[in-house]
């Protein structure tokens, strides 16, 4: 039997829909849209149906009959086994308890930031924080319109986001600030750097050190 691979959420999603009811693939789509866990699962047709087969595979759910309506083609509906149900509540505890350290995108660009220049950054940070505004608005009015229909302890993670995202905001808000004040150490190599571009490289001849900086490079090194 093969072992289940805990590394795309979108199988331990098509676990939790099959819990509830068997369905066929085009039903989990359906259900996970239905209730907005789609985005949350990053949601595809090509990787579902590579997930149920690989689920298959694994033991953990099983084929119980193939239905077909009209021209359509016939769909297998899946029900989730013993095996699959044990292997949905290990998962689902140790996502739980358990922190992963995800390293986003955002974090990568971030570690390289004076890679661009200061008066680019700024623009781009400050769109940023208008983008996240207008995400934070959206979950606000999406939550309100849905809090009579889903109650909260079934949308938790819409919650979170909420959360996250209000906390991304915070922080770029207050980086704009330091930086547009001056206040964010390094500022006056971070802009040395750019004054001495040669070939759109940094020319460290000309650039000044600063040991706070974790810019540390020798005179001539590239």
């Amino acid at each position: 039997m093969a072992k289940i691979s805990r590394k795309n959420p979108l199988a331990l999603m098509a676990l939790c829909v099959l819990w509830q009811t068997p369905a066929h693939p085009y039903g989990i789509v359906q259900y996970l849209k239905s209730t907005a866990k789609d985005k949350a699962a990053r949601l595809n047709y090509g990787s579902l149906y590579a997930v149920i087969a690989s689920l298959e595979k694994a033991q953990a759910i099983e084929a119980v009959e193939v239905t077909q309506t009209g021209n359509l083609p016939p769909r297998t509906v899946y029900r989730v086994t013993d095996t699959g149900v044990a292997e949905m509540n290990a998962w689902l505890a140790n996502l739980i308890a358990s922190p992963v350290d995800e390293a986003p995108q955002f974090m990568a660009a971030l570690s390289i930031l004076p890679t661009l220049g200061v008066d680019e950054t700024l623009e781009l940070l400050r769109h940023r924080a208008t983008v996240l505004q207008q995400k934070v608005d959206l979950l606000i009015s999406q939550r309100a319109a849905a809090a009579e229909v889903v109650p909260e302890a079934f949308s938790v993670d819409e919650l979170y986001q909420m959360a996250m995202t209000r906390a991304e905001l915070a922080f770029v808000t207050d980086l704009v600030s330091r930086i547009d004040s001056g206040r964010l150490d390094g500022l006056d190599l971070w802009r040395d750097i750019h004054a001495h571009l040669q070939d759109g490289r940094p020319d460290w001849q000309q650039c000044r050190t600063n040991p706070s900086s974790g810019w540390r490079y020798r005179p001539g090194q590239t």
